[in-house]
């Protein structure tokens, strides 16, 4: 707002020199005097007062500070990857960031077995982009879903995810704690479904049930390239199905939605879940352009290109758009229901 918008209109009888104001409070009259004591007027009741500004201030700096700080520290972000070995886990997380950070990429070479059990391996990496650095740590989960019997396969993923909870519960807790307490909890867990083209199994329900009250998870459908586009649209129905009707809430839930315009691109969102994916690594040549896909036969399936893959909306979802969401949503509802039912266990007697 202009200050010259505020000054009295030049004409007959106005001046330039500031209106002289008296000092003295003003005279109240004789009626409201005689109201009751401890009444109080209205024009003094507590609420917010708008402010009209006379000039810059310079308020819009905290934006700045916040990022120039940002950039200094940089941020964490912690991901999981479930799903069955040869779904493309460690491809898509390639593709989602663009270099390899991977648990195959980080440790080449090494001969890859089916493991007998459910065996976790987080990776950290810091990566920096236009000078912002982010400390990104990707857990995958080898070992799931690849047994005879999978009973129970996803209790050693519950307990690392209540591990990470309660490690940090401990630091909060001290006396004497960190300025920044390290962050290791799991703030997205995106789970790959395989592309069967029918309903989702046993398997893929009950993980989804259990996970998704501790964990933000996030289901894509994975190597989305072997479906066709008419299965493709019926199994993710299908799938939207299964997840109403077993009442399971993915991320975005639609309880945390608050504000209007949150709301309205949260249920776009939900409409296109699960996200149908494809995940390369490796670059092609298209049209004089250097694009990441997967060359076939009859030609190139491009993955940032939104008309072959929704890989660029589980993209957006993840790290442009959503990414402070996730971590907001892990620290205040399910990062807050574990510290609070773990006070209540230690607080109980004997």
């Amino acid at each position: 707002v202009q200050a010259h918008r505020l000054c009295p209109p030049r004409g007959a009888g106005s001046s330039l020199e500031p209106e002289e104001r008296s000092m003295e409070p003003p005279a109240v009259p004789e009626e409201e005097e005689e109201e009751e004591e401890g009444a109080v007027p209205l024009s003094m009741a507590p609420g917010p007062v708008g402010c009209q500004l006379f000039g810059y201030v310079g308020i819009e700096a905290v934006l700045d500070q916040m990022k120039i700080k940002t950039m200094k520290t940089g941020f964490e972000f912690n991901i999981m990857v479930v799903g069955q070995s040869g779904l493309g886990k460690s491809t898509m997380v390639n593709t989602l960031f663009k270099s390899k950070v991977s648990r195959k990429s980080s440790q080449p070479g090494q001969e890859e077995r089916i493991p007998k059990t459910v065996q976790l391996q987080s990776i950290t990496h810091v990566i920096e982009e236009k000078g912002v650095k982010m400390k990104l740590t990707v857990t995958d989960t080898p070992g799931f879903g690849d047994q005879i019997n999978n009973e129970n396969c996803w209790d050693p993923i519950i307990k690392y995810i209540n591990e990470q909870y309660e490690r940090y519960l401990r630091e909060e807790i001290l006396i004497t704690r960190k300025r920044k307490i390290p962050d290791t909890r799991v703030h997205g867990c995106v789970y790959f479904v395989p592309p069967t083209g029918h309903w989702l199994r046993p398997l893929d329900l009950e993980f989804m049930r259990r996970l998704s009250k501790i964990v933000n998870v996030v289901p894509v459908i994975a190597k989305a390239d072997t479906l066709t586009l008419e299965e493709r649209a019926e199994f993710k129905q299908r799938i939207q199905e299964d997840l109403k009707t077993h009442t399971i809430s993915v991320y975005p839930q639609e309880d945390f939605d608050q504000d209007p315009e949150d709301r309205a691109l949260n249920d776009r969102i939900r409409e296109k879940i699960p996200f149908a994916v494809v995940g390369a690594d490796q670059e092609h040549q298209v049209n004089g352009k250097r694009v990441l896909g997967r060359k076939t036969k009859w030609g190139i399936i491009e993955v940032e290109n939104p008309a072959h893959c929704e890989f660029p909306l589980l993209q957006d979802l993840l790290i442009r758009s959503h990414l402070q969401d996730l971590k907001d949503i892990t620290h205040n509802v399910h990062y807050e229901s574990y510290r609070v039912r773990r006070l209540n266990e230690s607080n109980r007697p004997g």
